[in-house]
């Protein structure tokens, strides 16, 4: 039976003992304050104050929404392990050493898909829509991705993870992404062939046409270099955002604007073949070619 209480119950209690997200919390906000300190001080315009709070009040929000899908899928997880794993991979050194490069592959094709699949963007696009770029940036977190995203780690109770070691390594992974959302970082030397850095992730969040869509690693960019899916920072220095912008503050309308953008589309007397097509089809495509998705915009770019 997936939904035995005791058993959810106790790796969940297991999980919110060791999660480390929980103690890095306190870390996340002091930081914060120093690289607000610092921009405050040397006038850099690293932030902008009704888009830090909204990034804020949506880290909030996503806390208390990902509890209720951790529910839900340690009770999945637990039922695969349980019954379908093929082996047994016990908490020693060399099995951490496999799943953080596990979780990061998953990460990196969730990532991937999020900005492939309009559906999966309307979650997604919520940590895009800041229009600067800082520390605080890492809080916004969608208040729906939640939901969808663990589907993308199903494998690994199969192979034989344990769902409370998966869940420590997710809140591992998401502290080493805090870091990278910031302009108060260079280029990290060395780092920079296999790690993913402050550099890389700043051409992610970029709107700047050569940079869209590239870069998607959580903790390694060697899954972006393998796949084709990395460009390098250069001196063309990133814009940040959506590539229509949201101009809006308010967590819910930032939460809910893309939905509301799907819903419009699909609600026009189209065939149901186009309907499908805006849910699962790359943002910017219109059944009418009205409108440029990333491909297009990059062989624009190249026939100019």
């Amino acid at each position: 039976m997936i939904w035995n209480y005791e058993h959810i119950k106790n790796s969940f209690d297991k999980i919110s003992q060791s999660d480390p997200l929980t103690y890095f919390a306190p870390f996340f906000i002091l930081l914060i304050l120093l690289e607000l300190g610092i921009d405050l001080a040397q006038k850099k315009e690293w932030y902008n104050k009704k888009d830090a709070w909204a990034s804020i009040v949506m880290g909030f929000g996503s806390i208390f929404l990902s509890l209720l899908a951790k529910v839900f899928y340690i009770g999945i997880y637990m039922w695969i392990y349980d019954n379908f794993r093929l082996f047994t991979l016990d908490n020693v050194w060399w099995v951490w050493i496999l799943l953080i490069f596990a979780d990061d592959f998953s990460f990196y094709w969730h990532h991937r898909l999020s900005h492939q699949i309009r559906i999966l963007w309307a979650a997604h696009s919520n940590h895009h829509s800041a229009q600067s770029y800082n520390l605080a940036v890492a809080l916004r977190q969608s208040w729906t991705e939640m939901f969808y995203k663990y589907i993308f780690w199903l494998w690994l109770p199969i192979l034989g993870f344990h769902p409370v070691m998966m869940f420590v390594m997710m809140s591992i992974s998401l502290i080493y992404q805090f870091f990278l959302h910031t302009e108060a970082i260079g280029r990290l030397g060395f780092l920079e062939y296999f790690m993913n850095t402050p550099s890389h992730h700043r051409v992610h969040h970029a709107t700047n046409v050569k940079y869209l869509d590239k870069n998607h690693a959580g903790v390694f960019i060697i899954w972006d270099r393998f796949f084709g899916t990395f460009i390098k920072e250069d001196e063309e220095k990133p814009i940040y955002g959506l590539v229509q912008n949201l101009e809006t503050y308010n967590p819910i309308r930032i939460a809910s604007y893309e939905y509301e953008k799907i819903w419009e589309d699909i609600k026009k007397p189209i065939s149901w073949k186009h309907r499908i097509s805006y849910l699962i089809k790359p943002p910017g495509w219109s059944h009418d070619g009205s409108r440029k998705t990333t491909k297009d915009l990059v062989n624009e770019m190249k026939n100019k």
